[in-house]
Formats: C-alpha cells, sequence, structure tokens
C-alpha cells in the first residue's frame, strides 16, 4: 500500500484500496491478453462488474489509467535521478529504475488500443525532455557513445521489457543482464560507428494511432 493511500480513513481510503488491487488486477490481465474483456479483471481483482464500472466507465479508460500512471512513474523515476551529481551515474540508474519498474511492458503490449488524453501528451513530452536532459548530460560526461540518441533508449526500453520467462524473479534477473549489455556496449566510446541511422518520431509514435 502507498504511503498515500495509508494516510486515508474510511470511505476514501477504501476507495483507494479497491483502485490499487483493481489496477494491479489490470495490468496483470492486459500483459498477458490486451483484448482480454473487462470482465476478467473483476474476477481477477475479486470484484463485482459493477463496482469496476463505477470506477472505470470502459476498457479503453481503464487502460487509458494503466499507461498513464506509467508514463508518471517515468517521470518520476527521471525527476530522481536527476538529483544524482554524477551524469553517467545518473543515467545509468534511470534506466535500471525503469526496468525494474517494468514500465514499458504498457507500452509494449497497450499502444495504440486507446486514444490518449491531451495530459498524456503534455506529460510525454516532460517524459522525453527530462530523458533528454538525462542523456545530454552522459554524453558531457564522456561515458555514453555520442551516436546514441533519446529514441535508442526508448526501443531499448522496450526491448528489455520484452523479456520475459514465467518466473518473475528471473524474468528481473534476465533483464538487469541484458540491460547491463546493453549499457556495456553504449559506453564502448572507441567502438566502430552504429549501423544506420537511429530510429525517428515517426517510427516509434505510429504504434499509439489507433486502427
Amino acid at each position: 500500500m502507498t504511503s498515500a493511500m495509508s494516510g486515508l480513513s474510511g470511505r476514501r481510503g477504501q476507495a483507494a484500496r479497491n483502485d490499487e488491487v483493481i489496477l494491479t488486477a489490470a495490468r496483470e490481465v492486459f500483459l498477458a491478453n490486451p483484448s482480454a474483456p473487462i470482465a476478467a479483471v473483476a474476477e481477477r481483482a475479486g470484484v463485482g462488474i459493477s463496482a469496476l464500472y463505477r470506477r472505470y466507465s470502459s476498457k479503453e479508460e481503464l487502460l487509458r489509467t494503466l499507461c498513464h500512471d506509467g508514463l508518471r512513474r517515468y517521470i518520476a523515476e527521471a525527476e530522481a535521478a536527476a538529483a544524482e551529481s554524477d551524469d553517467w551515474r545518473a543515467f545509468a540508474t534511470f534506466v535500471e529504475r525503469i526496468v525494474a519498474a517494468d514500465v514499458h511492458s504498457l507500452t509494449v503490449h497497450l499502444a495504440g488500443t486507446f486514444t490518449p488524453t491531451e495530459q498524456m501528451g503534455r506529460d510525454a513530452v516532460r517524459a522525453n525532455q527530462l530523458a533528454e536532459a538525462l542523456m545530454r548530460r552522459a554524453h558531457r560526461s564522456g561515458r555514453l557513445r555520442s551516436d546514441v540518441v533519446t529514441p535508442d533508449l526508448i526501443l531499448l526500453l522496450e526491448g528489455c521489457a520484452a523479456v520475459r520467462v514465467p518466473d518473475s524473479d528471473r524474468t528481473a534477473a534476465l533483464r538487469r543482464r541484458y540491460l547491463a549489455v546493453h549499457l556495456a556496449g553504449w559506453a564502448a566510446q572507441d567502438a566502430g560507428e552504429l549501423p544506420g541511422p537511429p530510429p525517428t518520431a515517426d517510427e516509434l509514435n505510429w504504434r499509439w494511432q489507433r486502427p
């Protein structure tokens, strides 16, 4: 339970606890099967379907909330990493924490399944600005190779999120393993040029377009 929730009492506290249960269940259900019906979330959460609909009027609203929560977590981790004095460590710590939080599993599985709000758009811009600032610091440190750019980071995070085995602890360990391999390669300043141009904004954004 979050500290904010623990400070609530009565009906507000119960509502917050119920909401956390619903969102946790929704994440588990939709990461396993994005096409699952909202009734599967109610069953996993142990709440009635009417109770779920009182909180979320549609599956799309629930999906949107899940992804927006992930975006907010990304922003919070980037802001926390910015306080690190060592430029390379700030960047590496940020990436490690985002992979540990499994934020990008939502992107990999749920992109294009809902229409983002204007606030999500503003938060996405903010998230990108924060990540770019951390990468600029890492570049200035001389540790991050100069031909790695922010869109590369997005695909790196999604690639780590795609690593998944039935055991959750092994999944986390394997993600840390392959992230370490990537970061070692990104810090190899004496390596040759990367093949081809980096991904473009259009190549990353097409997934969020509704069919």
